[in-house]
């Protein structure tokens, strides 16, 4: 990819991350201040729907992180000192964190 385009795919990322911090907030969801029990049968269809499109979008963020940082990694760093190396290391494990997170609540079915 050119460097216009990974430039674009990092801003995309940043846009993404917001619309997840809005997805993923229950506050936003049908039926916020009720308990469970007061919801009706739409509130809960609603509210099932809200949270499978925040994991979708959440799946969708960190597909568009990982490229970038893929491609991000095949260009040389100009400085590729032991900080680079790390602070990639603990993007890569916080990125394995949450997939495994996202695989485990789609495995279960438990998108509340």
């Amino acid at each position: 990819m050119r460097d216009d385009q990974i430039t674009r795919l990092q801003a995309l990322s940043e846009r993404l991350g917001e619309v997840v911090i809005t997805e993923v907030d229950p506050h936003n969801w049908p039926g916020a201040e009720k308990i469970p029990t007061e919801l009706t049968q739409q509130e809960r269809g609603d509210r099932y729907w809200c949270k499978k499109n925040a994991a979708a979008t959440m799946t969708l963020l960190l597909k568009v992180v990982n490229i970038a940082g893929v491609l991000n990694r095949q260009k040389p760093a100009p400085d590729a000192g032991h900080a680079v190396d790390e602070l990639d290391g603990e993007l890569a494990a916080a990125e394995r964190e949450a997939t495994a997170i996202i695989e485990r609540m789609q495995k279960a079915g438990n998108v509340h």
